[in-house]
Order: structure tokens, then C-alpha cells, then sequence
């Protein structure tokens, strides 16, 4: 239904290497940064891995309180975000982990990037199932 989103950072060298990291596990990443020249001189760019999906952009309206969710294939790979947010500087909102409450296959982990958005990896696949 969500064709892509953004949000706005407010420092882009410490967002774009925080969303770098973990996004990696996800196989997603930085596919295209638009021309300042469109932008006003505002830095803006989107991940994705076939497209870009989710996206970046400078601005006064960053965070917190938003909450953006990623499809991870396995939960191997939602435990590698997690880690990997965790090394670039996120802070912990939800160790990896069967959430039952939400539904009976939900394994999540949730982290706050460095503007305080709440950013989680999720899988609904039976544990073993990838893909």
C-alpha cells in the first residue's frame, strides 16, 4: 500500500551513516541522492534495495516519535540490524524477539535513531524460513 516514505534528519553525515549500518543486513541502501540544485541545497536521498523506498532529507522537523518498520527475510537478519544500529550509535527500544502479542510469527527489534525515531526490523516468517 505505502509506496515509499521520508522523514527529516537533522544532522545527515550522522543519519546517513546510522541508516548505512543498519540497513546493511537488510540489503538495503543509499541508491540515490538528489541534486542539490533541485533541493535548495538541501541534502536528500533515498534507500532502498531495488529502489529507493525510504527517504532522507535535511530539516528542522526531525524526530522523535515516529516509528518506521522494515521487512527483514529471516530473523537472523533482524538480529544483525539490531546489532548493527546498535554499533552505529542507536539506542535500544527492543532486543530481538518473538512479540506473540502482535502476532504468532512477529520477531522484531527496535532501536532509536540519532534523531529518536523509533526504527524496527521485523520478520513474520516461521522461524527457519527465509524468503
Amino acid at each position: 500500500m505505502i509506496d515509499h516514505t521520508g522523514i527529516a534528519v537533522s544532522d545527515w553525515t550522522k543519519a546517513k551513516a546510522f541508516y548505512d549500518a543498519a540497513f546493511a543486513p537488510l540489503g538495503a541502501k543509499l541508491l540515490y541522492m538528489v541534486p542539490e540544485q533541485f533541493t535548495g541545497g538541501v541534502k536528500a536521498g533515498g534507500y532502498g534495495r531495488e529502489r529507493p523506498v525510504f527517504w532522507l532529507h535535511e530539516g528542522k522537523s526531525a524526530g522523535p516519535g515516529r516509528h518506521y518498520a522494515f521487512a527483514a527475510n529471516s530473523r537472523a537478519e533482524v538480529d544483525a540490524f539490531h546489532a548493527a544500529a546498535m554499533a552505529a550509535g542507536g539506542r535500544d527500544n527492543g532486543a530481538p524477539g518473538l512479540r506473540p502479542h502482535y502476532h504468532e510469527n512477529y520477531y522484531g527489534a527496535f532501536v532509536f535513531d540519532p534523531d529518536g525515531n523509533n526504527v524496527e526490523a521485523v520478520c513474520h516468517k516461521p522461524e527457519g524460513l527465509t524468503r
